[in-house]
């Protein structure tokens, strides 16, 4: 008869005895429990110990978590947390260096247990660390040449612990004060620091930035991105990971102009704001990622490609303000991007206080020429970017096109042009749009996933790497276009293939623009097309036994209909212009006998 389910089997360990085997009743208090285990040792106290796990984590059994005892489970008795939580308050205040020391080591581990966590806070634990941090540094100053890897390690587990504390989200971060923040910055800033030093004091700054809307500003005002830059140089990727973790914290947070606050704390964040976008479009900063991090010859774990993937999403949600504004057709500097963009194609005197010909005739032509570049607004063209997304962002996307690509822009734009209208590719209408999907898939104006890592290496190696990434497509469309053999009817066929030809090569994670661009080559239009067949054969309900025997039992009867269909259309005949009919529109109506044994043929109007 198997046990009752209540009933768990466990061994339980106590130092310098043998474990016992015992049956614990999960109905039972947890307090009875322990008190029968002390009293097989003859303890005295029991509400002096606790049971906690006896592998690695060595968490604390609790009321709530008891029920993730499992049978074979191996416990330890211990003492209780508030014991240990009270001994090790008076153990890391200790005169002794080596006594403080084990103290703070101890405190270090103990400190993941949410259970201990919450009885050392409650002893002012918090407020004794930041002390010890602030002033200790100081006291132990003149130890530090001839106790320099003691004084090293102390420090290092004393901001261990102080994590592991606050990572339970018990206390605020708010509570803290300037000083101890500028002695973590000074941590980070400093030229030579331990490396375990180093990296809690980024894990540190990182969780104030994030947690506290106050303490942003004081951080931002202690650290600098030049400041950080450096940690990015070293070999070691956990503190390369943290320091772009305090990167993308200091950028997540700066505010903007919608914020609710005072007029002088607003004008100080938005310039704090503005440096940091400068500083990440920097070449420096970019270069330094590419370099050290992503092309280091070793793998990026996940927790670094989770920060890559957050610095991509917040460099191009950069975008946003220009992807939600519309175009004013009334601003005269706007209205001259357009015209930059019309001289560019046809070389020809685009400036809109020419005074040469007649008001009429400069209208027609400049209508004439936006029909060409594909607006759909011929007379003014600015009402097509009052639509948002992707607002101003599609034209500026357009002008650094014509600009850094200028000899494909005039290509595409004079190819289309000589088209019939019906199958031209609208270059204005199709950047528009395409500028939209490219956003869409790059999620810009979207906060960064908690979980997401997808990164792609190929955004960090140019300066203007969502231009150049819309360069590269807008070509692709103008070709994809042409391999479709389009008319404006297909003109959303044609956006579904792109976006699937563009996810596709995203997908290989292509480590350069150029790499990319070879990867969308080998994705024409008929590789498209033999992929999505080959996908659908692949599927396992096509290839399951009853959809072939269905196949298989159909498939005559569909081809004998397909027949008579033809046959039918034959019959019915198709009206042919005759070749030498210059001066009337007569027409030759050709077709086959009922008995398809003869092509017959009579006059139609």
């Amino acid at each position: 008869m198997p046990p009752p389910s209540d009933i768990v089997k466990v061994a339980i360990e106590w130092p310098g005895a043998y474990p016992k085997l015992m049956e614990i009743d999960q109905k039972k208090p947890l307090s009875a429990i322990i008190k029968e285990v002390c009293d097989g040792w003859s303890l005295a106290n029991h509400e002096y110990f606790a049971l906690q796990h006896a592998d690695s984590s060595n968490f604390y059994i609790t009321e709530k978590n008891r029920n993730e005892i499992k049978n074979g489970t191996i416990l330890r008795l211990t003492t209780s947390p508030a014991q240990n939580a009270q001994q090790l308050h008076e153990r890391i205040q200790s005169s002794s260096m080596d006594a403080k020391l084990e103290a703070l080591k101890d405190l270090a581990s103990l400190s993941r247990d949410v259970t201990f966590a919450q009885e050392f806070i409650n002893l002012d634990g918090i407020s004794l660390l930041t002390q010890m941090v602030e002033s200790g540094t100081e006291r132990y100053q003149k130890l530090q040449k001839i106790m320099k890897p003691c004084f090293g390690d102390m420090l290092s587990f004393t901001l261990t612990a102080f994590v592991e504390l606050m990572d339970h989200g018990i206390v605020s971060w708010d509570t803290f004060s300037v000083a101890f923040i500028k002695k973590i910055a000074s941590f980070v800033n400093k030229s030579a620091i331990d490396i375990s030093i180093l990296q809690r004091s980024l894990a540190i700054l990182e969780s104030m930035v994030l947690n506290s809307h106050d303490l942003y500003q004081k951080v931002a005002q202690e650290i600098t991105i030049g400041q950080l830059i450096p940690h990015l140089q070293g070999t070691d990727q956990e503190i390369q990971t943290y320091t772009i973790a305090v990167i993308n914290a200091l950028f997540l947070k700066a505010p903007d102009e919608r914020r609710q606050v005072s007029l002088s704390f607003l004008w100080s964040c938005f310039f704090l704001f503005q440096e940091m976008a400068n500083i990440l479009a920097q070449k420096q900063l970019r270069y330094i990622i590419l370099t050290h991090v992503i092309r280091a010859q070793r793998a990026i774990n996940n927790e670094m490609a989770h920060q890559l993937y957050v610095l991509q999403v917040l460099t191009f949600n950069l975008l946003e303000d220009r992807m939600m504004t519309k175009m004013d057709p009334q601003d005269q500097a706007q209205r001259d991007i357009i015209f930059e963009l019309r001289r560019i194609a046809f070389d020809a005197e685009s400036e809109p206080n020419n005074s040469s010909g007649s008001m009429e005739k400069r209208k027609s032509m400049y209508t004439r020429d936006y029909k060409k570049l594909g607006f759909i607004n011929h007379v003014n063209p600015a009402m097509d970017f009052t639509q948002t997304p992707p607002g101003m962002l599609a034209l500026d996307n357009m002008l650094y096109f014509a600009k850094h690509h200028q000899d494909a822009y005039i290509r595409i734009v004079l190819e289309n042009s000589s088209r019939e209208d019906k199958h031209e590719c609208p270059f204005g209408r199709s950047s528009i749009e395409l500028t939209k999907m490219l956003c869409e898939i790059l999620k810009v104006g979207e906060l960064p996933s908690e979980t997401c890592n997808d990164f792609h290496p190929m955004f960090f190696t140019h300066d203007r790497s969502f231009e150049e990434f819309f360069c590269i497509c807008i070509q692709l469309l103008n070709k994809t276009w042409k391999e479709m053999r389009a008319t404006s009817e297909d003109f959303n066929k044609v956006m579904q293939v792109v976006k699937e030809q563009v996810m596709r090569a995203l997908t290989t994670k292509p480590s350069s623009l150029d790499q990319f661009k070879s990867k969308l080559q080998n994705l024409s239009y008929t590789e498209i097309l033999k992929i999505r067949q080959s996908e659908r054969m692949n599927q396992e309900d096509f290839q399951s036994r009853p959809i072939l025997e269905l196949k298989e039992k159909i498939q005559p009867e569909i081809l004998e209909l397909i027949k008579q269909q033809r046959l039918n259309r034959l019959v019915e005949g198709t009206c042919f212009r005759k070749l030498n009919a210059r001066r009337d529109n007569s027409s030759l109506l050709l077709g086959t006998h009922k008995k398809h044994s003869v092509i017959q043929g009579q006059h139609c109007s």
